[in-house]
């Protein structure tokens, strides 16, 4: 059976929004919606959270078996909530398996984030060398026997590793080739973004604004975005795909989205041992604005990069009326409105800088 929504997110191809298997009912959210005042956001599909239980059930029983998360973090990957972001963020996955597909991969994604970037061991230094061999968990190394044996015992030995080949082994069964394909070159530009960021942090350098967002465009949650037609149950095809306005229109989502990131997470990256380059910090700096100036410069980026990809999309639309294109953008926009209200809701991890004094949210 296949249902329409009564309910969610308006905007660009919402009219293609569908969920199969039957009407899922709306909840509250866990925690009320704080959205920053002023950014353009649409509401998200509230996912059953009876099926947000089991994905962190799954999640948490698949890390545990790779021994990915030590005890001392297991507050923190509680704290995540991966099984309420990947269920807000794909409201019309095609069955519990291809959810956990997203799930594993962003379970994947932040292990090696946090190991080799971040303050949970991550270092600038020596990065590059690591994201190769850990990107030769996603694209397989292909060698002498001998050479092959020892990459695989060397893939064994690392938690990160170790969880990029699972979770990439558990998504190949549930894409195409030209899926996978795809997934793999986008993780390859977000290694890339890391690589771009580590390189002024070792140089102690604060890039222009249209550099940062250069590297953000690759730093980005675009390899998360692109699944939707693969957890979805389809697939975009290629012709439609590699067209230049779709590639336009899948960055300007995950810079959209990727931007949201830096807006909620500012508070806590100020707080952080090692200093982090986010777009508030980086138009303060460059531009000579106060901290709360450059904060609410950042909100009208965003809002800019939104409406593009809201008005483009619309006009792609009407050009090629194609349901498949209609389905792959709808996909990205509820994903868009699905990672705002995780980053809204998502108190353990956020909070916002007090900008706004009275002001209250509308």
């Amino acid at each position: 059976m296949v249902s329409r929504i009564p309910q969610g997110p308006t905007g660009l191809g919402t009219s293609g929004l569908i969920i199969t298997g039957g009407q899922r009912p709306a909840h509250a959210a866990e925690q009320p919606v704080r959205p920053i005042p002023g950014l353009h956001y649409h509401p998200a599909v509230q996912p059953d959270p009876a099926v947000v239980a089991e994905v962190d059930r799954r999640a948490n029983q698949w890390a545990q078996q790779l021994d990915l998360v030590p005890p001392e973090w297991e507050d923190q990957f509680e704290g995540f909530g991966f099984g309420r972001a990947v269920c807000l963020c794909h409201p019309d996955h095609a069955d519990l398996e291809r959810l956990m597909v997203a799930a594993r991969l962003l379970v994947a994604e932040n292990v090696v984030d946090d190991c080799y970037c971040e303050d949970h061991g991550g270092s600038p230094e020596g990065l590059g060398a690591r994201l190769v061999i850990a990107h030769s968990a996603l694209d397989p190394f292909h060698s002498a026997p001998e050479c092959e044996t020892a990459w695989r015992e060397g893939l064994d030995a690392d938690a990160p590793l170790r969880g990029y080949r699972s979770a990439m082994e558990h998504a190949l069964p549930c894409a195409t080739d030209a899926q996978a394909d795809r997934l793999r070159h986008d993780l390859a530009r977000l290694h890339l973004g890391y690589l771009g960021e580590a390189a002024w942090s070792l140089d102690g350098v604060t890039p222009a604004v249209w550099e940062y967002l250069v590297m953000r465009q690759f730093n980005n949650f675009r390899p998360c975005l692109t699944l939707t037609d693969l957890v979805a149950g389809y697939e975009l095809p290629a012709p439609l795909q590699t067209l230049p306005a779709v590639q336009r229109l899948t960055a300007l989502a995950g810079n959209a989205a990727t931007l949201v990131n830096d807006l909620y997470s500012y508070t806590k990256e100020r707080r952080a041992k090692r200093p982090h380059l986010n777009l508030p910090t980086v138009l303060a700096r460059r531009e000579g604005l106060t901290e709360r100036d450059a904060y609410l410069k950042a909100v009208e980026v965003h809002n800019t990069i939104m409406h593009a990809f809201e008005t483009e999309g619309e006009r792609l639309q009407s050009q090629i009326p194609d349901p498949i294109l209609a389905r792959y953008l709808t996909g990205l926009a509820s994903w868009v409105s699905g990672n705002h209200e995780w980053h809204a809701t998502n108190t353990y991890r956020y909070t916002l800088p007090d900008y706004w004094l009275s002001q209250t949210a509308s």
